[in-house]
């Protein structure tokens, strides 16, 4: 297994434990991913973190609890689709991002869409630069979708689909 930290910091010599920039309403026992913490993502759900820092955007995959003729609705013969803005589209094809693996074994897995965290300062194992971030998706089986809104695919809460919304406060008309 490997572990990810994605930045547009080109030289991140370490990563120190911080708190999350705006506190989620966690579950009781939870509320200490509010703490100070180095989050990571798994190799499997990187392409979450293929889009400049401040993109908003849905990503959806299947579960266990998504029925056949709903996969094949939403996804088709996609693992999983991310969907963007189009005024996001031109950002993400000339931003240029850093992904940072980290050792594995500074990490706690949070069970949770790839997620992991350290509470600990962590030095990352090696940086890889990329660039044109809108041909990252299709290698790893996951189609890139360009909507003029996000806001129509609130709904999609509503599926057996696993939903993750990044930094929705961006979008153009999300409330």
């Amino acid at each position: 297994m490997r572990l990810f930290h994605f930045s547009d910091g080109p030289d991140i010599a370490a990563f120190e434990p911080r708190r999350v920039r705006i506190p989620s309403a966690r579950p009781a026992g939870k509320e200490w991913l509010n703490a100070p913490l180095v989050w990571a993502i798994d190799a499997d759900h990187d392409f979450m973190y293929l889009f400049p820092r401040d993109c908003p955007r849905i990503l959806i995959w299947a579960t266990s609890e998504t029925s056949e003729a709903e996969r094949r609705h939403w996804l088709g013969d996609w693992r999983a689709a991310a969907f963007i803005e189009r005024q996001w589209l031109e950002k993400l094809e000339a931003e240029t991002i850093h992904r940072y693996e980290l050792p594995v074994e500074d990490f706690e897995d949070l069970g949770d869409a790839g997620m992991w965290v350290a509470r600990t300062r962590v030095v990352p194992i090696e940086r890889t630069a990329i660039s044109r971030l809108d041909r990252e998706f299709a290698p790893r089986g996951v189609e890139l979708r360009v909507v003029d809104s996000l806001r129509p695919l609130k709904s999609l809460g509503n599926t057996g689909l696993h939903v993750s919304g990044i930094r929705l406060r961006n979008a153009r008309d999300w409330e």
